[in-house]
């Protein structure tokens, strides 16, 4: 399960470009909480905190409790806007959530097994369709990663959303039976494999 993050968070008294950069010079990041039929909140938050958070790699499928004075609000990051040349962060949303509310999040795929995929041993190649699953799931119960085990599969064969088991309560956004990674074949097993099939028609027609 996905780690509940702690950011701090200070009341944002005025709104607008100018105060907006005001804040950023100071080190800041203006952000909005929204969402759950209450009106937005507008706060500020520090950069140097939330670009680590960002590097985490799993910042946007994480609750984060946003400590805003005396109260922690329960969120769930949907958006940071970087500038596009310097890739700071320039603003950041968060969605206010329950506890227990259900919740769409982009969740990674990792792939486990290589070593007894009998594709791969011949020189297959791992082609990776879908890098992150979307999915509805608890808030309490996100999932950090979705492990995909290669076992047992040969050039050409494919995995599939059905194959997969998802965490328990949790359904994919996707409703059709998409294709998540495929075993191809190497340019080189490709072209002996082509000599061996034009040889062997060769020798038919011999």
């Amino acid at each position: 399960m996905s780690e509940v993050l702690n950011l701090s968070a200070e009341a944002r008294e005025r709104a607008g470009k100018g105060a907006s950069r005001a804040i950023r010079r100071e080190g800041r990041v203006p952000a909005v909480i929204y969402g759950n039929k209450q009106e937005p909140t507008s706060v500020h938050i520090e950069e140097k905190v939330l670009m680590k958070l960002l590097h985490t790699g799993h910042f946007f499928n994480s609750v984060v409790m946003l400590d805003v004075g005396s109260e922690k609000i329960r969120t769930l990051p949907k958006d940071v806007q970087f500038h596009p040349v310097t890739d700071r962060p320039l603003h950041a949303d968060f969605l206010r959530i329950g506890e227990h509310s259900t919740v769409n999040v982009n969740v990674p795929v990792r792939f486990t097994d290589e070593e007894l995929s009998p594709g791969i041993k011949r020189g297959g190649v791992l082609n990776i369709v879908i890098h992150d699953l979307g999915l509805s799931v608890d808030a309490a119960e996100i999932p950090d990663e979705i492990v995909v085990s290669l076992e047992g599969l040969d050039v050409g064969e494919n995995i599939h959303l059905s194959q997969i088991t998802l965490p328990k309560g949790a359904t994919a956004l996707d409703h059709t039976d998409i294709t998540i990674a495929t075993i191809v074949a190497p340019s080189a097993l490709k072209s002996s494999e082509g000599g061996e099939a034009a040889e062997g028609e060769e020798a038919a027609e011999g």
